[in-house]
């Protein structure tokens, strides 16, 4: 594997396409390529024509030239179908407009679109906040990946103030609409769930029903590490603002740090011991630590799935 390109290190001036293959063909040099061979939209390779191959697979251009039938040899689809869930609600501008926790969920997508498309795998994409704003099917055309390039072009050009997040909601209506199994990969700081069980328990009633219809589910939490988990503050106090429902909290760091970090420690155990159960990947996914972490953790789950 390459050394980890950090978020500060990329062209960010770049268009999203582009910036997404710089960080995949900075990240991997060589890509899966199937061992069987079959119908594909991508050639291969020549060999002679045998009888009982099909003659539409001979290249008369060729024979033409050479007088000699050959049949046009195709690399099999490998027909993996991935649908990207990204919440775009208020909690994932943290922690500023230059640099946050959807520029990277953004961004990250971005780059597991280009990998997808370089492999011939069709993807999809799904945004959410308190509701399903967008849901598209499926597909492999390099026109879908510029409409998807598109929409997340307009996420990264949209401010948002006082969007709730409803996860369990808007997973129960994508497991309704994807109708063919799909590797499931979720995008969200999961905060939503901190400090209620009932909702952790809805959360996972709608994972579970992803599960049920044999879809496959990587959570990406994403998170800034060292002010969300670490709480690394000044020693000073502070006005903390609910981004999502504008609610106002003044503390000094001093007095809260010991009860947060353990509430927040414990949520985190109780989510992880919940996946483990449920058998869904969660993999912490820190904004500050570059993109390696998010293509690694997809091409560990992909080998799995071959």
């Amino acid at each position: 594997m390459q050394t980890s390109q950090k978020p500060e290190e990329i062209r960010f001036e770049s268009s999203l396409e582009l910036l997404a293959k710089q960080v995949v063909e900075g990240f991997i040099t060589g890509l899966h390529k199937s061992p069987f061979h079959g119908f594909s939209v991508e050639f291969a390779e020549h060999r002679l024509y045998n009888n009982g191959d099909s003659v539409k697979s001979i290249d008369w251009k060729l024979f033409a030239k050479t007088d000699k039938l050959f049949s046009k040899r195709y690399e099999e689809e490998t027909n993996l179908r991935c649908q990207f869930v990204i919440d775009v609600s208020s909690s994932m501008y943290f922690p500023d407009d230059k640099y946050n926790k959807l520029t990277f969920a953004v961004q990250s997508t971005a780059a597991l679109i280009y990998l997808l498309k370089r492999q011939r795998d069709a993807f999809g994409l799904s945004l959410f906040t308190n509701e399903l704003k967008l849901n598209t099917p499926a597909k492999s055309t390099s026109v879908h990946q510029k409409f998807l390039f598109s929409q997340l072009e307009g996420v990264l050009n949209t401010s948002a103030l006082n969007l709730q997040t409803d996860l369990p909601s808007s997973l129960h209506q994508i497991a309704d609409l994807i109708h063919k199994r799909s590797l499931v990969v979720i995008f969200s700081d999961m905060l939503q769930t901190v400090n209620s069980s009932d909702r952790l328990d809805k959360l996972f009633a709608a994972l579970q029903h992803l599960k049920f219809n044999k879809h496959e589910v990587v959570v990406f939490n994403v998170t800034d590490k060292g002010k969300e988990l670490d709480f690394n503050f000044e020693n000073r106090p502070y006005e903390f603002v609910d981004m999502e429902t504008g609610t106002v909290l003044k503390a000094h760091t001093a007095k809260v740090k010991e009860a947060y970090l353990a509430q927040m420690a414990d949520y985190r155990k109780n989510l992880s011991l919940k996946c483990a159960q449920y058998k869904i990947d969660m993999v912490d996914a820190d904004i500050n630590a570059g993109f390696n972490q998010i293509l690694e953790a997809y091409l560990i789950k992909r080998q799995k799935m071959s």
